[in-house]
């Protein structure tokens, strides 16, 4: 737990909430304000009073005003499930800080909130190699702030390795989790096939999405240059490029672009964007630039 989260960030983490703007409609108990009528203290509506009614749920200062019979409806308050896609591919290994150490450390935020809430939390990491299948089955629905230790755990024993497949796991987490809550994508969202399909995934089955791409500072203002060989962490391909200091201007404007392009396509899409760098104090950017960015409050 504590390679992952501090224990004095985790009791500033205690004080916030998922923020979520659409009523849950899980059908569960929790904390959450749904659709459902029920008997919780948010008061929701009137009806009138029939036979057998609960006397109990009379509003008798309306009675003694209209000389009728109405009943008091509350809005029944449920759990919002959440779910946390965690870009698990070789790709996010790098960095001198891993881009993936810093990933887990966002996740392992973002579900402490989410249980200390009482919302159900699945971690849906992707690719999923073999040897992960066991840990990964212990990430579906925790509950419960006492189930936040072993969540801790299991999220610190998880690597990154294999190809990315970010449209197909979106995909696949939309079919699988249908009931609208809360989605956080952690990612470089560096995939060769692109990103769009399954962020579109995601919106329409009506989750409440954050995007929060993660990378790291090599990534972004890259110092090496000369004659280099690169190589695809993912597929092992190599490359030789001359890379001058002339062009890392142009490179650095290319990230910018593809950046902006993204925070673009998901604001037109009521995706909330956020970029990360992997060196970022973890402080920072849970306690001010993701509370700024409506995740919590």
């Amino acid at each position: 737990m504590a390679a992952l989260i501090s224990p004095d960030l985790l009791k500033r983490l205690e004080q916030l909430q998922l923020l979520a703007r659409r009523r849950s409609k899980s059908t569960a108990k929790g904390e959450r304000r749904s659709g459902a009528r029920g008997q919780s203290v948010e008061f929701a509506d009137y009806r009138n009073y029939v036979p057998g009614d609960d006397l109990r749920r009379i509003d008798w200062n309306l009675y003694g005003r209209l000389d009728r019979l109405f009943l008091k409806l509350y809005e029944e308050e449920r759990e919002l499930p959440v779910t946390i896609f965690l870009d698990a591919s070789e790709s996010m290994s790098f960095g001198q800080v891993p881009k993936f150490d810093f990933a887990r450390q966002v996740a392992a935020a973002v579900g402490y909130v989410a249980l200390c809430g009482f919302d159900r939390v699945t971690v849906e990491p992707f690719p999923l190699g073999d040897d992960q299948v066991g840990l990964v089955g212990e990430l579906r629905q925790v509950r419960g702030r006492k189930s936040s230790i072993r969540f801790f755990e299991i999220l610190a024993k998880l690597k990154a390795a294999g190809k990315a497949e970010f449209n197909q796991a979106l995909r696949r987490g939309a079919m699988k989790h249908r009931a609208p809550g809360v989605s956080v994508v952690l990612s470089d969202f560096l995939a060769p096939a692109g990103y769009e399909e399954g962020l579109k995934s995601l919106a329409h089955h009506g989750s409440e999405i954050h995007a929060v791409q993660i990378l790291s500072p090599e990534e972004l203002e890259p110092s090496a240059y000369g004659d280099l060989k690169v190589i695809d962490s993912e597929t092992g391909a190599e490359q030789k490029v001359t890379f001058g200091k002339y062009r890392l201007k142009a490179y650095r404007a290319t990230v910018q672009n593809y950046c902006q392009r993204l925070q673009e396509f998901c604001r037109a899409r009521g995706v909330r964007y956020q970029l990360a760098r992997s060196d970022t104090p973890i402080d920072d950017l849970l306690l001010k630039a993701m509370r700024t960015g409506g995740m919590w409050r």
